[in-house]
Order: structure tokens, then C-alpha cells, then sequence
């Protein structure tokens, strides 16, 4: 998952899109809801999850900012 310096991890998470990070995500969740993992699998997982949702948003904050561009403009239909 991670390297000791966590690169490998954080090059993977900045390559993934929305979905990729989403449906992992919810992996990562079901997992730590299932139990049964060690707690060092339990503080990886939870690590992991961190990062996805911080893909996760950045990618949503992104889609805020276009759609707020797309607002601002001037409607361009062809009135007025």
C-alpha cells in the first residue's frame, strides 16, 4: 500500500479519478466495518481511506468550481 515514506501510496492516490477513489473508498469502509482486521491492517486501511477521501474532494471541489464558473457566465443562447 505504502512505502515507509508513504510516496508510493500518495503517487497512486494522485493518479486515481473520482470513481476509482469513491469505489475504493467504500472498500476501505466495509472493511474496517467488517472487523477482524489486526490493528496495524486496521490503522493501514484508515490511512488509505484519509487519502482516498482527500481525492475524493479534491475531484468534488473541482466540479463546485466549474460549476460555479459555468453560473457566473453570461447566459449565451442567443437573447438579449
Amino acid at each position: 500500500m505504502t512505502d515507509d515514506d508513504g510516496t508510493t501510496a500518495a503517487a497512486a492516490t494522485g493518479t486515481l479519478g473520482y470513481e476509482q477513489a469513491r469505489d475504493e473508498l467504500i472498500e476501505v469502509v466495509r472493511r474496517l466495518e467488517a472487523g477482524g482486521t489486526t490493528l496495524e491492517e486496521s490503522l493501514a486501511l484508515w490511512e488509505r481511506g484519509e487519502e482516498l477521501a482527500k481525492v475524493c474532494r479534491h475531484w468534488l471541489e473541482g466540479a463546485r468550481a466549474r460549476l460555479d464558473a459555468a453560473l457566473a457566465r453570461p447566459q449565451e443562447d442567443g437573447q438579449g
